[in-house]
C-alpha cells in the first residue's frame, strides 16, 4: 500500500501528475497525488464528445416483470402522457400565432414605414437588412413577401429590387427556433445541441446570401431564370393553398386576437388613410352596398354622362355608382371591445405568448425526457438517425429534405416546424446532422406554399406574385446545391457546433448573439444605408476586409502555422477583451452575482460553501486509494488530512 502523502517536510517521491512530472511543486511542496479511478474518469471526460447523442436508458420495471395492474396503469399513463404532449404541442403551436400577431401589433406600421422609402429599397444591400427587420418584426415570412407582392404589384417596386428583400425575408424567418433555443438553456449540454440545431438555419441563410447576394447583383441570376419560367409558361390563375394548420388553430387563436393585415400593406403602398387604422380587427363580417348618389366632380369633363351633368355656378355635380362598406357582426375576440392603442396590446399578447410559449416547451421538453426510454427510445433514434446502407447512404439526407418540405407544406409555416424540431435536437432524439437536411427541407417548403398562394393571385398581380415566389425557391435550391450535396462544404454545421460550443460555455452569449445578428447589424447598415452609398461602402469596405483578414488568420493558425510570421501564431499581442470571452464572462457573473445578492444577500456566501464541499470532494476523489483507515488511527494529531 501506498504511503499516505505529506504535504510538509515530505521526502517521498509522490506519482507523477498529469503533467508528466513529479508531484513535488516547485517550492517543495508535495501535491496530492490522483488515484488510477480518477485519472481513468478524467480521460474519459476528456475524450467524450459533447455532440454525441446521449444514451437513453429505461430507468423503469420491465414490462415482463409488471403484474396486471402494473400494466394497465403503464399503458394510462402512457396514454395520459401522450395526451397532454399533443395538448402542449397544441399551445405551443397556438402561441407562436399569437406571438406574431403581437410583433405585428408592436412593429407592424413601423414595418410599413421600413418599407416606403423607395430610394433606399434600389440599395440591395439595403433591401436585404430591411427584409431581416421587417420579418424579425411581424415574425412571419409570409407576411413580409405579402406586402412585397403589394408593393411590385402596386408599381411602387421593381421584381429585380424585391429579390435582396426575399432573401433577407428567408433569413428573419429563422429567428423564431433561436429564441426557442434560449428556453433550453439550463442544461448545458441541452442547450448546446439545442442551440447549434437553432443556428445551423441561420448559418445556412446567413452563408447563402453572402455568395449569392453579389452574384444576383451582378448577373441577375434569379431575376433571368424567373423571367425565363413565366414568359414561357401560361399560367392560369389557381385556387388558393391548403390552410390545413389554420383550421386547428384558429378555433382558440382567432377568440384571442384577429388582425386586419392590410394595414401594414396599405402604409408600405402609400395609403393616407392606413396610417390612421388600428391593426386589430372590430369588425369581422361586413357587405359592400353600391348605390347611385350625386358626386361633386371638378368639371363637366369627369361628369359620367352628358345627360347626368349639372352644373350650378362653379360646381358640377353627377351620377356615380359609390360604394359603401357596411358593418354587419363584430368580431368576438377579446380586444374587439377594449379601447387600447395597439401598441399596447402588443405588449400584453408578446408578454402572454412568450409566457406559454416558454412554459410549453419546458413542459414538451420533461414529458419528452420521461416517454423517451427503453426500447421505444432506441427505434425511433435509429429511424431518425440512421443512413440506408452503403453504397445509398447519400439518399438519406435528400428523404429528410423531402420529409422536412412536406411535413413544412402541411403546417405551412417553417417556422413552427424548425421550432418544433429544437427540442428534439436539444434533448438528443435527432442529431444536428440529421436536422440540418430538414431544416433545408422546410426552406423549400415554405416556398411551395408561397408559389401556391401566388398562383391564387388576381390576373393582373398574377406574374408579379409568382416571380417574387419562384426567386424565393431558387434561392432556397442554389443555397441547397451550395452547402449540402459535397460533405466538405456542410459548413454550417461547424459553423453552428462552434457557435453552440461556445454559447455551452457562456450562455449569455447567445443573447447578445441573437441581438447583433437580427437587430444591431441590420439597424446599422440600414442607418449606413440612408445616410449614402459612399457612407456605406467606406465603413463596410474596411470592416469586411478586417473579418476576411481574421478568418484567414484563424484558419492558417490552426492548419499551417508555419507560414505565419511568429507574432500572428495566437492572438495574444491582442488585449485580452479582444481575442476571448473570459473577461466580458468576469463582467456579466459580476453583474449577475450583484444582482443575485440585491435579491438575495446569502446567495453568495452559499455559492462559496458549495464550491469548498465540491473542491474537498474532489481532493477525497483523487486520494481515496491512498487513505487507510488502519494507518490513520495510528497517525499522530499533527498528520494533515484531507
Amino acid at each position: 500500500m501506498a504511503p499516505r502523502p505529506e504535504l510538509e517536510n515530505g521526502t517521498s517521491d509522490g506519482p507523477l501528475d498529469r503533467d508528466g512530472e513529479g508531484a513535488k511543486s516547485k517550492d517543495g511542496v508535495i501535491l496530492p497525488a490522483y488515484s488510477t479511478a480518477a485519472l481513468v474518469d478524467d480521460e474519459q471526460e476528456e475524450t467524450h464528445d459533447p455532440w454525441d447523442l446521449p444514451a437513453l436508458r429505461d430507468t423503469g420495471v420491465k414490462w415482463s416483470d409488471l403484474d396486471t395492474k402494473g400494466k394497465v396503469m403503464r399503458v394510462v399513463t402512457s396514454v395520459g402522457k401522450i395526451c397532454l404532449l399533443l395538448g402542449f404541442l397544441y399551445m405551443f403551436v397556438c402561441s407562436l400565432d399569437v406571438l406574431s400577431s403581437a410583433f405585428q401589433l408592436v412593429g407592424g406600421k413601423a414595418a410599413g414605414d421600413i418599407f416606403q422609402d423607395n430610394v433606399v429599397l434600389s440599395n440591395p444591400v439595403a433591401g436585404l437588412v430591411i427584409g431581416v427587420l421587417v420579418t424579425v418584426l411581424v415574425q412571419s415570412s409570409s407576411t413580409s413577401s405579402s406586402i412585397v407582392v403589394s408593393m411590385v404589384s402596386s408599381g411602387l417596386l421593381e421584381v429585380r429590387s424585391a429579390v435582396p428583400i426575399i432573401m433577407g425575408a428567408n433569413i428573419g424567418t429563422s429567428v423564431t427556433n433561436t429564441i426557442v433555443a434560449m428556453m433550453q438553456a439550463g442544461d448545458r449540454n441541452e442547450f448546446r445541441r439545442a442551440f447549434g440545431g437553432a443556428t445551423v438555419h441561420d448559418f445556412f441563410n446567413w452563408l447563402s446570401v453572402l455568395v449569392l447576394l453579389p452574384l444576383e447583383v451582378a448577373t441577375g441570376v434569379l431575376y433571368r431564370i424567373t423571367d425565363i419560367i413565366i414568359t414561357s409558361f401560361n399560367i392560369q390563375t389557381g385556387q388558393d393553398a391548403p390552410d390545413i394548420l389554420k383550421v386547428i388553430t384558429e378555433p382558440l387563436t382567432k377568440n384571442i386576437i384577429e388582425l386586419d393585415k392590410s394595414v401594414i400593406s396599405g402604409i408600405a403602398t402609400g395609403d393616407p388613410a392606413a396610417r390612421n387604422k388600428s391593426l386589430i380587427k372590430i369588425w369581422c363580417k361586413t357587405r359592400t352596398e353600391i348605390s347611385l348618389q350625386n358626386v361633386t366632380v371638378p368639371g363637366p369633363a369627369n361628369c359620367t354622362s352628358p345627360d347626368l351633368c349639372w352644373t350650378e355656378g362653379n360646381i358640377t355635380t353627377t351620377l356615380k355608382n359609390v360604394s359603401e362598406k357596411i358593418n354587419v357582426a363584430k368580431c368576438k375576440h377579446i380586444f374587439a371591445n377594449a379601447n387600447l392603442p395597439d401598441l399596447a396590446v402588443g405588449l400584453i399578447l408578446l408578454a402572454l405568448s412568450l409566457l406559454i410559449l416558454c412554459t410549453c416547451l419546458i413542459l414538451i421538453v420533461k414529458l419528452l425526457n420521461s416517454m423517451l426510454k427503453g426500447q421505444v427510445a432506441v427505434v425511433i433514434k435509429k429511424v431518425l438517425n440512421t443512413d440506408f446502407p452503403f453504397p445509398f447512404g447519400w439518399v438519406t439526407g435528400y428523404i429528410a429534405m423531402f420529409v422536412g418540405a412536406g411535413m413544412t407544406f402541411i403546417v405551412q409555416s417553417s417556422s413552427v416546424f424548425t421550432s418544433a424540431i429544437t427540442p428534439l435536437v436539444g434533448i438528443g432524439v435527432i442529431s444536428i446532422e440529421r436536422a440540418y437536411p430538414l431544416t433545408l427541407g422546410s426552406n423549400i417548403g415554405t416556398t411551395t406554399t408561397a408559389i401556391l398562394a401566388a398562383l391564387a393571385s388576381p390576373g393582373d398581380t398574377l406574374a408579379d406574385s409568382l416571380q417574387i415566389s419562384l426567386c424565393h425557391f431558387f434561392f432556397n435550391i442554389f443555397g441547397i446545391l451550395l452547402w449540402y450535396p459535397i460533405p466538405f462544404m456542410r459548413v454550417p454545421i461547424r459553423l453552428a457546433k462552434a457557435l453552440g460550443n461556445r454559447t455551452a460555455k457562456y450562455r449569455w452569449f447567445a443573447a447578445v448573439y441573437l441581438i447583433l445578428c437580427f437587430f444591431i447589424m441590420p439597424l446599422t447598415v440600414l442607418g449606413l444605408s440612408i445616410a449614402g452609398w459612399q457612407v456605406l461602402v467606406g465603413v463596410g469596405v474596411p470592416f469586411v476586409v478586417l473579418v476576411i483578414f481574421v478568418v484567414v488568420i484563424n484558419t492558417m493558425q490552426s492548419r499551417c502555422p508555419r507560414y505565419l510570421p511568429g507574432v500572428l501564431h495566437n492572438w495574444d499581442f491582442l488585449p485580452r477583451p479582444l481575442h476571448s470571452l473570459a473577461p466580458w464572462d468576469r463582467v456579466v457573473t459580476s453583474a449577475m452575482s450583484f444582482c443575485g445578492a440585491r435579491c438575495c444577500c446569502c446567495c453568495k456566501c452559499c455559492r462559496k460553501g458549495e464550491d469548498e464541499e465540491k473542491a474537498s470532494q474532489m481532493n477525497r476523489k483523487g486520494l481515496e486509494m491512498y487513505d487507510n483507515p488502519a494507518l490513520a488511527k495510528d497517525e499522530g494529531p499533527t498528520q494533515t488530512h484531507f
